[in-house]
């Protein structure tokens, strides 16, 4: 099934997953330097050298390059008044649909690199559990965070 309808995260989001793979990524090759040091210490052979170098060269393409944009592009949402509609995932597809309510209550997030870059997170709470629209336009997610405050409270006071 493929789901078109929906709008869009912000195209920033590449750039920042682009940063916090490298910063993992980063962080696995002082893992993995470690351990090529380890394997000089005791005369390993040259090729367990390679193979070590070799995974860490494709998780740094998958994490750095080749994730990120497949992530953006892949991200779907949809506000309405009766539903927030949430697909995402890359190697296969999830969508969610959050009944207004179902919804206790919504927060803005945003680390370091969000707010570089201009852009936050809603996290929307129900009972059951969290759901996330990352990488939003800060002004959309302030206006989204107040649009489903509101409809939540409607849609919550219609069940009384």
């Amino acid at each position: 099934m493929r789901y078109d309808h929906g709008k869009p995260i912000s195209i920033k989001a590449v750039t920042v997953w682009r940063l916090t793979g490298a910063l993992g990524t980063l962080a696995s090759g002082v893992v993995v330097g470690g351990v090529m040091w380890l394997l000089l210490r005791f005369h390993a052979p040259p090729w367990l050298w390679a193979v070590l170098a070799g995974v860490w060269v494709v998780e740094a393409i998958v994490w750095v390059v080749w994730l990120p944009p497949l992530r953006q592009k892949r991200w779907r949402y949809d506000i309405r008044e009766e539903e927030i509609d949430i697909q995402r995932g890359v190697w296969s597809t999830r969508r969610t649909l959050i009944p207004m309510a179902r919804v206790q209550y919504v927060d803005v997030r945003q680390g370091p690199l969000l707010k570089r870059y201009k852009l936050a997170s809603i996290a929307v709470f129900t009972a059951a559990a969290a759901h996330e629209i990352p990488a939003l336009r800060m002004d959309e997610a302030e206006r989204l965070c107040r649009l489903i405050a509101e409809w939540a409270k409607v849609a919550d006071s219609d069940d009384v």
